[in-house]
C-alpha cells in the first residue's frame, strides 16, 4: 500500500494495512537537543522515525502565527535590550522575541496591524488579494509541479484560510472582541473578503490537482474554551466557512480538518454543519479526550493527535501508559491519526522519542495486539 493509499483508508475509516503516521511534529530546540544526543544533523525525520511523510501544495497562505499576507510588511527593529528584542514582523505585529533565536518560543505581542476599518482599507485587505503573484509558482514551474503531483504516491494537502483565527492574529482577541459588538458590519466584511480571497486562491489549484486533504486554521481556544461561542462563530464566520468547504467538496476534497489548540468541544457539532469532518491536535492538557470524542461523534469525525506531549518527558512506562491507554482503541476504530498534542517539547530526550515513536509503530501495526482483555 502506497503512503497516499494508507492516509486515505485512515481518514475515511477503511482497510489500511496499517495507521497513517503523522510526520514528526516538534519545536526547533527539541531537534537542536536531539542533535547534541546523535540525530544526525540533516536526517529526514520521517525517515529516521519511521513515520509517513505528507506533503503540502506550493501555495502560501498560512504564516506562522496567522495569514501569510502579500506583500509582507518590511520586518524592522523597534529596540532592543539583553535578550530580548522587540521589532515589527512580516505580519505587521509588533513582538518582543528572543534576540539570538527569534523563533525559539511564541513571541509576546505588543500591538497588532488593525485596529480599525481605515487599517483594513489600507493596510491589510490590499494584501488579501490572490490576483497578486507570489503565491504559488508560475508557468512552467506550475505545470512542472502539477505533472509530478498527478503521479504522486503520497498524500497532498492544502491550507484554505482561516475565518477566526486570522481577525484575531490581525487585531488581537481582545480587539476583535469589541469588534464583533462595536462593528459588526467590518467583522462581517473582513470574513466574507477572507472567504472570498480563499476561494479565488484555491480554486486553480483545485482545478489542477487531486488533493488529499485541506486544512483550516483556527487556533481559537484555550483551557476553558473556545475564544468566542459558537452563536458568535455561527454568526460572522459560519457562512464564510460552508462557502470554502463547498469549493472544497465540490473539487472532490473528503477531508477537511480543522486545526485549533486549545478545548475546542462546544465548537465541534457546527463545525461538522459547515463542512468540516476532521479536527486536530486534542490538547490533552485542555481536557480533551480523543476517545470521548470518537464515541460522540463516530465516523462523522477525524481525529489527528491527542497523544499528551507531557508524558513524552516522563519514564518509557509513562509513555507506554499514554500510548496504550487511547491509540490502540482509536486505530481500530478508524479516522485516527496518532500524534503529539502539539509541538514536541526540547524536554523530551532523543531516547524517549525513539522509544515512543517504535512503540507507536508496533501499535500501528498490530493494535489487537495491545488490547486488554
Amino acid at each position: 500500500m502506497t503512503s497516499r493509499e494508507r492516509f486515505l483508508q485512515t481518514a475515511q475509516f477503511g482497510c489500511p494495512d496499517r495507521t497513517f503516521l503523522l510526520s514528526p511534529w516538534v519545536w526547533k530546540e527539541t531537534l537542536e537537543r536531539w542533535r547534541g544526543e546523535g540525530l544526525p544533523k540533516d536526517c529526514n525525520l520521517n525517515e529516521y522515525f519511521n513515520t509517513d511523510a505528507e506533503h503540502g501544495v506550493p501555495l502560501v497562505m498560512q504564516g506562522p502565527y496567522g495569514p501569510y499576507l502579500n506583500p509582507p510588511f518590511d520586518v524592522k527593529i523597534i529596540s532592543e535590550s539583553g535578550e530580548f528584542v522587540v521589532q515589527r514582523d512580516i505580519d505587521g505585529s509588533v513582538v518582543k522575541l528572543f534576540k539570538n533565536d527569534r523563533y525559539r518560543s511564541m513571541p509576546q505581542w505588543i500591538s497588532y496591524p488593525m485596529k480599525n476599518r481605515k487599517d483594513w482599507e489600507t493596510l491589510i485587505k490590499p494584501r488579501f488579494d490572490a490576483a497578486l503573484p507570489g503565491r504559488r509558482p508560475e508557468g512552467e514551474a506550475w505545470d512542472a509541479y502539477v505533472s509530478q503531483a498527478k503521479t504522486r504516491d503520497y498524500p497532498l494537502g492544502m491550507w484554505c484560510g482561516s475565518l477566526y483565527g486570522w481577525p484575531r492574529s490581525l487585531m488581537g482577541v481582545e480587539g476583535l472582541s469589541y469588534a464583533i459588538y462595536d462593528d459588526p458590519m467590518l467583522v462581517h466584511e473582513m470574513c466574507e473578503h477572507i472567504a472570498d480571497f480563499t476561494i479565488e486562491a484555491i480554486t486553480p489549484v483545485l482545478k489542477d490537482i487531486d488533493l488529499d486533504y485541506a486544512f483550516i486554521w483556527e487556533d481559537m481556544a484555550g483551557k476553558s474554551g473556545p475564544l468566542c461561542s459558537p452563536e458568535t462563530y455561527r454568526k460572522f464566520m459560519g457562512g464564510p466557512l460552508k462557502r470554502i468547504t463547498s469549493v472544497l467538496r465540490k473539487h472532490g476534497v473528503k477531508n477537511i480538518i480543522i486545526d485549533s489548540d486549545g478545548n475546542n468541544d462546544v465548537l465541534i457539532p457546527l463545525w461538522l454543519e459547515l463542512g468540516v469532518n476532521g479536527l486536530r491536535p486534542f490538547e490533552i492538557a485542555a481536557g480533551c479526550n480523543p476517545a470521548a470524542s470518537r464515541k460522540q461523534y463516530g465516523r462523522d469525525l477525524i481525529i489527528q493527535g491527542g497523544i499528551d506531549k507531557r508524558a513524552l518527558a516522563g519514564s518509557k512506562q509513562d509513555i507506554e501508559k499514554e500510548v496504550l491507554s487511547k491509540v490502540p482503541q482509536l486505530c481500530l476504530q478508524g479516522g485516527y491519526f496518532p500524534q503529539v498534542d502539539h509541538l514536541t517539547p526540547p524536554d523530551v530526550s532523543l531516547e524517549n522519542y525513539v522509544y515512543y515513536s517504535e512503540l507507536l509503530r508496533k501499535v500501528t501495526e498490530d493494535p489487537e495486539r495491545y488490547i486488554k482483555k
